[in-house]
């Protein structure tokens, strides 16, 4: 019997949301905006909570600086009830800027302060590994050692590759490594089906599943390889503010139908609802989709 459904590791951080009509620079050198506010935020903690919030038995595991950011972070896990532990990181707290326009498009900047060569120790990751059934590892590098320990356990994993263009090593590590990945097609628009088939041939996944946003999403399996399923986009039925999220929002919905043993179409169809649901509140990971919606739409 293990304690936990999930554990996500790395992925935390605080997101700054600037408020434009259109993301592009005025010709002058200054702007009012709407309110700029801060969020509890970033791809693992959108996953954890999402989890979390639909019974999932959930922890998160991470790096936090001592500043302001990690406090704003632990007050809210402390609310939400999220389980969640931590190393002190010299670097602080991840930040990143949002531009959201009146579309609820973004575009967001990383900080990138975590050194490249940080890493969570053994010690840190493995009374929770072994205590779990499914592990989601962002793709912060905090985590990138943890793969020969997961397999070791017998466990499996997931990885979301975001923007990727299908090159970049980094990126790539999680992609073979993992055995279910995410991706957005926005790295690799007009060559997703080859990337997607490309993570198959050169990796472990027995699914990869792709996000185009209004444009629904992709998903190709290890037991038909031939066959890239295009799934629409589910009409959230209010009006999309922001995007912020949705992505870690289909991976969360994805994540709760496969580890209800549901098959892999039902599983994106739930990630698709989870997705359309984050775009209709303003923030990252502010609001999110419930158990009775996603069992809906799973039938």
């Amino acid at each position: 019997m293990t304690d936990y459904d999930l554990l996500v590791v790395g992925g935390a951080g605080v997101d700054t949301i600037v408020r434009l009509d259109r993301i592009e620079l005025p010709d002058a050198d200054s702007q009012s905006v709407p309110p700029i506010r801060d969020y509890v935020a970033h791809t693992g903690n959108g996953v954890a909570l999402g989890a979390h919030l639909l019974g999932l038995r959930t922890h998160f595991l991470d790096f936090l600086g001592e500043d302001p950011q990690a406090e704003l972070i632990l007050a809210e896990y402390r609310r939400r009830g999220l389980p969640f532990s931590h190393l002190v990181s010299p670097a602080g707290t991840p930040r990143s800027v949002n531009l959201v326009d009146a579309q609820g498009r973004r575009f967001s900047f990383y900080d990138g302060r975590h050194p490249a060569e940080l890493r969570l120790p053994a010690a840190s990751y493995l009374p929770y590994l072994e205590r779990s059934r499914h592990v989601h590892l962002s793709i912060t590098g905090v985590n990138r050692d943890m793969y020969a320990d997961i397999r070791r356990l017998g466990l499996t994993s997931s990885t979301d590759l975001h923007d990727w263009d299908g090159v970049n090593p980094h990126h790539r590590h999680y992609a073979v490594n993992s055995d279910l990945v995410f991706l957005s097609v926005a790295g690799c628009r007009g060559r997703h089906e080859q990337v997607m088939r490309q993570i198959l041939a050169e990796g472990r996944a027995a699914l990869v599943s792709a996000t185009d946003g209004a444009n629904g999403s992709y998903l190709l399996t290890r037991d038909r390889p031939d066959t890239v399923h295009h799934l629409p986009a589910v009409d959230p039925g209010r009006p999309v503010v922001d995007t912020n999220g949705a992505g870690d929002a289909y991976v969360t919905g994805f994540l709760y139908g496969r580890l209800a043993g549901r098959p892999a179409l039902d599983c994106a169809r739930a990630g698709a609802v989870a997705g359309a649901y984050a775009c209709t509140s303003a923030g990252t990971h502010t609001d999110f989709v419930s158990r009775e919606q996603l069992a809906a739409a799973l039938g």
